[in-house]
């Protein structure tokens, strides 16, 4: 797969820092300045297209080219670059270390300073940032971000399957299951995002964008073609697959419980009598959901993360250059999130702080510096309509207080005067954060007088994504972390996906061929001899046809399982796009593999979607 060079660094996390240390320590000093990138134009598709508006251009090809730029400093082992440069910078101890090591920043080496810290010095497709509706980032004045699954990326392997075992314990302990299901194991790689749980019929299925049911599990049992017509194509009205009789699995939060539903469902068909007889499935999902409700309320996944953030989040250093670069280009940079301020100051101060939590230091409040705006408690999607009451009041970051306010403004208390709003970092600090209220206080804070100015950047479809984008005409940013693997898996598999697309044309031929010679058969006068010779014809073709009918399957099905063993590809579900795709087409402005991806372009580029094409144009412009 080629990696695509970048354009000049926006986002140098440590250029400008190392740099000023080198020239004050050290005599001997060299660098290259940033390469030259250049841009061709594309031709402009002809007018009067029915299908088109006269401005659509044909792109003449599908990526774009970016380049990268770089700065090379070489330094003799006189010059130290080190521990004290990093901490001050805000990155902690062992990870300075380790992308040190990686960037060749030690001794004598020749270290290049990427727009990204560590290893990867390319532009890799998976990192870069896909549009599906043109966006000017000069028109965009403030840019927001969720918390969970955006800035922070939770590890599933220990945060998922924290969670998962929470849920079990409950279950046990508090729902009367049976205590078999204790020695349960989390597997974080079976589900996916996308997938509508039946909770009626204790099904898991995958669907296309048009709400077809391709892929369809009972449990863990693979259900046959026969099996999903009966369930779900054999009706007068079509069903929509929506709540409450479905759950949809659109968070990666959402994984752990539909995993454990699959194995519940499993454990019922072969244990009916482990389980009283008013449980069905539904009641089984509901007790999951409760299960999982009593995790987060009794806040035991808070207080693990708590203890050792860097067990269940990985660290990104790339964070906090990615948010410098957007307020120095005179953006506001706004959080909105649903967790309290509790584990939002313990999960961003890990991410964005500049002390060292893994000596035991206590949490601060520097990153809150980062941001203009904060806001903790948000319960989104609520927080989108403006016509939610909920109240916004103020966060002191020291105590967890609330304090009441009139828009943003501090009420002050009977028998107190409202203080002046003071300069220091202390107050500055204070009265960034808030909890609550709505869009409309986040408007009035951050002066934003029109919603297209804002760019929200979350990783839930429903809750960040849909609602901003649809109420309020936000334009929004959607993180997939699983793009990134598979992009590069769609590059490695290209002549597979040629070889399928020629299978499918010849089987097409074949086909016509048999329904000529049927139709001569059944209508046209022919002899004896003329109709053995086109029944001979015939069934050699058949035969043909049911051999490039195999080889197709065959081939299909070891490519669905190379992208994903059960599910296959996240963004399609044969050759059509997935139920999850076609979310991401419409709601997200952008989507792209990690929040951090933003500090890859210029925070003025100007991005735009490919060309969309329709099946009559397909071929044409293929050919």
């Amino acid at each position: 797969m080629p990696s695509y060079p970048l354009q000049p660094p926006f986002c140098c996390p440590l250029r400008a820092l190392i740099t000023r240390e080198i020239r004050r320590a050290s005599e001997a000093t060299g660098g290259r300045g940033p390469d030259s990138y250049s841009s061709s134009s594309s031709s402009s598709a002809p007018f009067g297209c029915l299908f088109k508006p006269p401005t659509m251009r044909i792109q003449r090809k599908p990526f774009v080219a970016f380049r990268l730029s770089a700065f090379s400093i070489l330094a003799d082992s006189r010059v130290s670059v080190g521990g004290n440069l990093f901490s001050r910078r805000g990155y902690r101890g062992s990870a300075c270390q380790k992308e040190m090591e990686e960037c060749g920043m030690e001794g004598n080496k020749k270290a290049k300073i990427w727009s990204l810290p560590g290893k990867d010095k390319e532009f890799k497709m998976g990192r870069m940032i896909f549009c599906n509706r043109s966006l000017n980032m000069k028109n965009i004045v403030a840019v927001g971000f969720d918390m969970d699954y955006t800035l922070a990326q939770y590890k599933p392997e220990t945060f998922e399957a924290l969670a998962y075992e929470g849920t079990v314990r409950n279950l046990v302990t508090n729902l009367q299951y049976p205590v078999e299901i204790k020695k349960w194991k989390f597997d974080c790689k079976y589900m996916v995002r996308g997938l509508v749980l039946d909770k009626r019929r204790g099904n898991i299925l995958k669907m296309d964008r048009h709400k077809y049911v391709k892929v369809a599990y009972h449990g863990f049992k693979e259900m046959s073609k026969e099996e999903k017509i009966k369930a779900y194509g054999k009706t007068l009205i079509r069903d929509a697959f929506d709540e409450p009789e479905y759950a949809l699995i659109d968070t990666l939060f959402s994984l752990a419980e539909a995993y454990l539903f699959a194995q519940l469902v499993d454990f019922k068909d072969k244990y009916p009598g482990k389980f009283p007889p008013e449980t069905d499935y539904i009641r089984m999902y509901k007790d999951v959901r409760a299960a999982v409700d009593m995790c987060h309320r009794d806040g035991t996944l808070k207080r693990m993360v708590a203890q050792n953030p860097g067990k269940y989040i990985n660290e990104d250093l790339s964070i906090v250059p990615m948010i410098k670069m957007l307020r120095e280009s005179g953006r506001s940079v706004f959080l909105v999130t649903n967790s309290l301020w509790d584990y939002t100051n313990v999960v961003m101060n890990f991410l964005c702080g500049t002390y060292n939590m893994e000596v035991g230091l206590p949490c601060k409040f520097d990153w809150i510096e980062k941001f203009d705006l904060v806001i903790t408690g948000s319960s989104k999607p609520g927080f989108f309509h403006e016509e939610n009451r909920a109240n916004l009041f103020q966060v002191d970051p020291e105590s967890g207080m609330l304090q009441n306010t009139e828009l943003g403004v501090p009420i002050p208390q009977i028998g107190t005067t409202l203080q002046g709003q003071g300069s220091s970092s202390k107050e500055l600090k204070r009265n960034k954060v808030f909890q609550g209220g709505n869009v409309a206080h986040l408007h009035k804070l951050l002066g934003i007088e029109a919603s297209y100015q804002v760019l929200y950047v979350g990783d839930h479809i429903y809750g960040d994504i849909l609602r901003s984008k649809k109420v309020l005409g936000w334009r929004t940013m959607l993180v997939v972390p699983e793009l990134e693997k598979e992009v590069e898996l769609l590059w490695d598999s290209r002549k597979t996906r040629k070889e399928l697309r020629s299978l499918r044309r010849e089987r097409d031929l074949i086909e016509d061929q048999i329904h000529h010679l049927n139709w001569s058969l059944k209508f046209d006068a022919l002899d004896d001899h003329a109709r053995n010779q086109l029944s001979f014809q015939r069934e050699n073709l058949e035969s043909e046809r049911d051999r490039v009918r195999h080889q197709h399957q065959k081939i299909q099905r070891e490519r669905h399982q190379n992208f994903h063993q059960v599910w296959g590809q996240l963004m399609k579900t044969g050759y059509q796009n997935s139920r999850f795709a076609h979310q991401v087409e419409r709601f997200a402005c952008l989507y792209t593999s990690q929040v951090t991806n933003l500090g890859l372009y210029s925070p003025d580029k100007y991005y735009r979607p490919t060309e969309d094409f329709m099946p009559h144009e397909f071929d044409i412009l293929e050919d």
